[in-house]
């Protein structure tokens, strides 16, 4: 999200920009109803305005319920640096707006509220996304299935990409050198299999000789 360059908080749009529908990103998503111009207030973000402490408390406990249950969405947006705002009640369609690697839209806080924006023209029936900016810690938890060409695999904020980038090699790399390590395992394991069994022949010849070689040392 966004600090505005905008001065003046923008007017409610006359017209409905959008239609909620199902979306190949995930779940539900929100489509543009009409050509969205660029550069236009397309829907404000809202929710109850709650502390940091709160909103780690209600992240915390929703992070929890996701893992017993498989789904908990979180829709806290960061407000400043002491408010947040808690979007997950069905009075805000916003919260359905996916993220996306090659975002349509933007996110901009405007005294005190959030505005999703359109980035450039926008023609009827495409998926309105922008991108959520989460932080590159908590990038595993978050993969990205927007599916464009630049996806980075992850929900993060643009300005990580890079340092996601290098992470992800050295991740390659390391899973390159341990597929390298076990299959020359399975290799060593294959060639000791294949070796032939001793012959009893020869165990029998070594007896054998031991015998004479004790018969010899008494005779002595």
């Amino acid at each position: 999200m966004t600090s505005a360059p905008y001065s003046l908080m923008p007017e409610a749009p006359e017209k409905k920009y959008w239609v909620v529908r199902g979306s190949t990103i995930h779940n539900r998503g929100i489509f543009a109803r009409i050509d969205i111009p660029k550069d236009v207030p397309i829907i404000e973000y809202v929710g109850e305005k709650i502390t940091k402490a709160e909103s780690t408390r209600r992240g915390i406990a929703l992070g929890e319920k996701a893992k017993k249950t498989g789904g908990a969405a979180v829709y806290i947006f960061t407000l400043n640096s002491r408010y947040d705002i808690d979007g997950g009640y069905p009075g805000n369609p916003a919260r359905l707006i996916n993220h996306s690697c090659d975002a349509n839209c933007e996110a901009y806080i405007i005294r005190g509220r959030i505005w999703i924006y359109s980035l450039r023209e926008i023609k009827q029936g495409e998926e309105l996304t922008y991108n959520y900016g989460f932080e590159l810690e908590t990038w595993e938890d978050h993969p990205c299935r927007c599916g464009k060409p630049n996806c980075v695999g992850y929900i993060v904020d643009r300005k990580y990409w890079k340092r996601l980038g290098r992470i992800l090699e050295k991740r390659a790399e390391k899973e390159k050198k341990i597929a390298a390590l076990e299959q020359r395992a399975q290799e060593l394991q294959k060639e000791l299999d294949e070796l032939p069994p001793e012959k009893p022949a020869a165990k029998k010849s070594a007896k054998k000789a031991a015998k004479k070689s004790r018969k010899k040392s008494l005779a002595k």
